[in-house]
């Protein structure tokens, strides 16, 4: 059955979410702009990050309403297709379902906020690094010496070579290396070279902006909803024996929600593999109606109340322009 049918139009809203700066070493935005789709009676989410491999949001919008070819495009779809399913039987997608926890995202090496994120239950904490790497060993140095009972995400984004991140790790402190949880796209993906950093770092490695079944040299698959079809790469991690993290694309609260639920499915569908996730990032950028319904900044992720993925009233309220 395609959904929605041929026959039904797609309407859009665009958003813009201001952030307090740079959310990754790639990209220097701090104004992200995506839209929301509401197709079939469902709501989906579209926000493209060029800087790391995405189509523009133009041409998502031109894919959207064409050929669909774009996997960001398809997963918006099939988020507005559940969403759809859980509206028509007025129901929320979260009843009966239990999101993993999530790890404090950290984009600026700022004391206070480490502190606030220890204060509100985070045990593992994901940093963006590798745009000053003696700046990140120097926090990563009085981070782990303030709070021992932490556990560290190092976000690289393919920005280093291998010789660099075997470098630069091997100069960390023990008592922070033990603390890493593991090293996220230290490099651009290639098998032999991610098992030799990994050999020789001693270290994990996850694998996220080339995530695929066939990515034996990452020990943790990350998975983003808003581009992956999680049970295919779930699968597939499970034959590697690796991990698997769930992610936001730091996108709307309406994409959160999306993330959450297919980490909730996942949990559901394969227990023990789906590890603590990346779900809490509505904090990054400034409040809104929506981010608000999500709560307050925590592990624990709070469903926003209505049907499907909720925010029933503050989507009806929105303008919406035919595609």
């Amino acid at each position: 059955m395609i959904f929605p049918p041929p026959d039904e139009p797609i309407f859009i809203h665009r958003y813009q979410l201001q952030a307090a700066g740079p959310l990754n070493v790639r990209s220097r935005r701090s104004s992200l702009g995506g839209v929301l789709i509401r197709a079939g009676g469902g709501f989906g989410c579209i926000q493209p990050w060029p800087e790391l491999g995405d189509p523009t949001l133009e041409k998502c919008l031109a894919d959207l309403a064409g050929p669909r070819r774009w996997p960001i495009v398809r997963r918006a779809l099939r988020c507005a297709e559940y969403d759809a399913a859980g509206r028509k039987f007025e129901h929320s997608l979260f009843e009966e379902m239990e999101v993993p926890r999530s790890h404090a995202t950290l984009v600026r090496k700022n004391p206070g906020v480490l502190a606030a994120a220890v204060d509100a239950g985070f045990g593992v904490v994901k940093i963006k690094t590798g745009a000053d790497l003696a700046a990140d060993a120097e926090f990563l140095t009085q981070s782990a010496a303030g709070f021992p009972e932490l556990r560290w995400r190092l976000d690289f984004n393919e920005t280093l070579d291998p010789e660099t991140v075997i470098t630069w790790t091997a100069g960390l402190p023990a008592e922070v290396r033990t603390k890493i949880d593991f090293l996220e796209d230290p490099s651009p993906y290639a098998n032999e070279i991610w098992v030799r950093i990994r050999n020789e770092t001693r270290l994990s490695l996850a694998v996220d902006r080339e995530a695929a079944p066939d990515r034996t040299g990452a020990n943790v698959m990350v998975v983003k909803p808003a581009i992956d079809e999680p049970f295919f790469l779930a699968e597939a991690a499970i034959a590697c024996a690796q991990r698997v993290v769930v992610t936001s694309s730091m996108d709307h609260p309406l994409g959160q929600a999306f993330a959450a639920w297919e980490a909730a499915r996942l949990s559901l569908q394969f227990p023990g593999l789906v590890g603590v996730c990346g779900l809490q990032t509505h904090h990054l950028f400034e409040p809104s109606p929506f981010s608000e319904c999500l709560g307050r900044w925590q592990p624990e992720f709070t469903p926003a109340p209505g049907n499907g993925l909720g925010f029933d009233d503050l989507l009806e309220q929105l303008s919406w322009t035919a595609l």
